[in-house]
């Protein structure tokens, strides 16, 4: 059992707080752990019990060098990245190393291991730092300095964003902490516990003085026989991973958002997202021109040919055999938030809380991986599981919702999910095999067709949507989603959901018989490739107060209860076209005095109560939690995932592709997407006269692909 953990997430259990580093002092029979919490100076403070799957095992090296991390939330996302922490836990003397210095990078060369702090208990737990020597920057003609080279601070692990893989080897053993050093009277104190044993590949040692800088791409010389020649590198393109070299040797890694010729330019030039914030970079513009949006300080343009595909995700793997051909292949270890994995562990895993959802989901190799055909599927269960709790209630209220494959997926799909931020394609292939049909592990399918097949055959959920239909006597209709059908000509070139909602159902004589708790709509179309209309606007907020069938609903003349409803004023172009209309008795008589109002024919409504003591109708109103987009067979889907304007998410589950079509792999992307959540917090007049040249890439995207938007009750 390891000794030491940290705290992944939030909880409620007192004395631990998210990314606390702890002890175990004890494991109780229920399987909980007792545990110490240390402070951020090492020492012990009181602890509490915690279960063992609220918790993240820590070798002591590492918990030592988190907890001279600062603040807290940086220890998980150093964590993250699983890969470089394990190459900063094995560093050793004489290593190259990249580091964050003065709002730049600094190749320097590691020195030693430093302690921090004072043990003034037996329980206290020093820091680890390190202590690095610059590399100067220096061009091969230019006279070496005599002058020593200026101190440099201690560095944490956090500091440290690249160790030079071609420059590690296993001559040496890495530092460690001599605990038998006092440091009782110190509060920084160096820890020898390793003779240098020699130089690293190629590389003979020498003073800092007496040698030119090294360059990082000259570390991976050895005298082995030279490797054969590298296949040539694949097309890039928007969304290739690649990587950049600065001119201070440092790889930058990042994805391509834009390719063109800038104004002003010659060529073709890239830009690109970094992995990191760098001070010189923008948020997507160059030279005043906006080509995409990004973070600040994320975006960098380049020529093209300076981009070449990032070598991390692309080095060469070994030949399959026939029969693991068959199966989707395994992607690699994800940089996925350590929590630990209870694979029994089968209970309701709730969504992330708004303020953690871009910590465990944001990044490559996030969310649900695509693989063969999945992306319908991969992005209707992101968009319905991610974020949003209404199909989990549901699911409770749902006495045979425990099957086998509820289970299996609640397991294997959604619990990985929201606890892990990533599910592999294999989870999603299982799943695949068991919806009743072959066909769904192979084909492409639709949405709404997998929709009802997860709800009733999965979940065995009954229909969320209870239709009247008042042309068939009432006749009630089932359905889990409903297809807005209606004439092109009944709206505008830009309508937004709230009117085509609206529209249909006056269309096709229909009410809701109960406000539904989730409410799926599909966008009208005809078939995959050809849209009704070139943009529509996703309402984040349905009100469906007049589409209930025996609601209260207000006159929309005088505002008192409704008691006759027309359908023949929806389309008065006096009468604000494309609002429904209903009317008191005396506002009715009036309306329908007008010349060109007597060929209607109102109907009575049989509306339930009354008019509240404010004068005003109960409305019922539906929040936007999801939409999803589809462009040439390919979807995607935009997440609302959290109470804020701006907590929007974009999803793809085969954002980019490892490998060739055999043996490589698909690489799932989440994306923060601010600006969606900018655009739609509009006005209704703004957004009927948007102008999509000047909206960014992702935004057009939501307007013009969108599939289906997801709803779900505010109650």
């Amino acid at each position: 059992m390891d000794k030491y953990f940290i705290v992944p997430r939030s909880t409620a259990r007192k004395g631990f707080s998210r990314g606390s580093i702890g002890r175990v002092e004890a494991e109780t029979q229920t399987g909980e752990i007792l545990g110490l919490v240390y402070s951020g100076g090492g020492a012990t403070k009181k602890g509490g019990l915690l279960k063992r799957d609220e918790t993240y095992p820590l070798t002591r090296h590492q918990a030592q060098l988190l907890l001279f991390v600062s603040p807290a939330s940086r220890r998980l996302e150093i964590l993250c990245n699983q890969a470089l922490f394990n190459a900063i836990c094995e560093l050793a003397q004489d290593d190259l190393v990249v580091v964050r210095y003065k709002k730049g990078f600094q190749p320097c060369l590691v020195k030693n291991l430093m302690q921090i702090g004072r043990k003034d208990g037996s329980d206290d737990l020093c820091m680890l730092g390190f202590e690095l020597q610059a590399v100067p920057q220096q061009s091969p003609d230019q006279k070496v300095s005599s002058k020593k080279p200026a101190p440099l601070p201690v560095f944490s692990a956090a500091d440290i964003i690249q160790v030079a893989s071609g420059y590690q080897s296993c001559a040496k053993l890495p530092l460690r902490d001599n605990h038998t050093i006092g440091t009782s009277n110190k509060c920084v104190s160096r820890i020898n516990s390793l003779p240098n044993m020699g130089t690293r590949i190629g590389f003979q040692k020498k003073a800092i003085s007496d040698h030119s800088t090294p360059d990082i791409r000259s570390l991976c010389e050895h005298p082995s026989p030279p490797p054969p020649p590298p296949p040539p590198p694949p097309m890039l393109e928007v969304g290739s991973l690649v990587e950049l070299k600065s001119n201070k040797n440092v790889v930058l890694y990042g994805v391509i958002r834009w390719i063109g010729t800038p104004t002003g330019k010659k060529g073709v030039w890239a830009g690109v997202e970094l992995d990191i914030e760098v001070g010189t970079c923008t948020d997507g513009t160059f030279l005043g021109q906006r080509c995409f949006t990004c973070r600040g300080n994320r975006a960098v343009f380049v020529p093209l040919e300076m981009c070449v595909p990032d070598a991390r995700f692309h080095a060469p793997s070994p030949s399959p055999s026939p029969t693991d051909m068959l199966e989707p292949p395994g992607p690699p270890t994800p940089p996925v938030t350590p929590v630990q994995q209870d694979e029994g562990e089968e209970q309701n895993v709730p969504p992330l809380a708004e303020s953690e959802v871009l910590t465990v989901l944001e990044g490559k190799m996030k969310g649900i991986q695509g693989h063969f055909n999945s992306c319908y599927l991969d992005a209707t269960l992101f968009s319905l599981f991610s974020s949003s709790v209404t199909l989990d209630r549901l699911c409770l209220n749902s006495a045979n919702a425990e099957g086998s494959i509820s289970r299996q997926m609640r397991k294997e799909i959604v619990n990985q999910l929201r606890r892990h931020g990533f599910v592999p394609a294999e989870n999603v292939m299982n799943l695949r095999k068991q919806l009743g049909c072959s066909t769904f592990a192979s084909e492409e399918k639709d949405p709404e067709e997998f929709i009802a097949i997860l709800l009733q055959r999965v979940l065995h959920m009954q229909p969320l949507l209870k239709l009247r239909s008042n042309r068939d006597s009432g006749m009630l209709q089932d359905a889990y989603t409903y297809q807005i059908i209606l004439e092109k000509s009944e709206t505008g070139p830009c309508p937004s959901v709230q009117q085509l909602l609206e529209t249909s159902f006056i269309s096709c004589n229909l009410k809701f018989e109960e406000a539904p708790s989730c409410l799926m709509v599909q966008m009208p179309r005809f078939g995959k490739k050809f849209k009704m209309f070139p943009c529509i606007i996703p309402s984040t907020e349905l009100d469906i107060t007049d589409l209930l069938h025996q609601s209260p609903r207000e006159c929309f003349i005088c505002g008192q209860l409704a008691q006759h409803e027309c359908d023949q004023c929806f389309r008065d172009r006096k009468l604000q076209p494309g609002r429904i209309k209903q009317y008191c008795s005396t506002c009715n008589t009036q309306v329908h005095s007008h010349p060109s109002r007597q060929g209607h024919t109102p109907r009575s409504m049989s509306s339930l109560g009354e008019i509240g003591t404010d004068g005003s109708v109960p409305r019922t109103k539906m929040e936007l939690f999801a939409v999803l987009c589809i462009k040439t067979s390919h979807y995607v889907s935009f997440v609302k995932y959290g109470p804020g304007p701006r907590s929007w998410m974009f999803f793809d589950s085969m954002a980019d592709r490892c490998g060739n079509d055999h043996t490589g792999h698909n690489i799932p992307e989440v994306r923060a997407c601010p600006e969606v959540g900018d655009f739609l917090s509009r006005s209704e007049e703004e957004l009927a006269h948007v102008d999509l040249s000047k909206g960014s890439d992702l935004v057009r995207r939501l307007l013009c692909d969108s599939f289906m938007c997801l709803y779900h009750s505010t109650k």
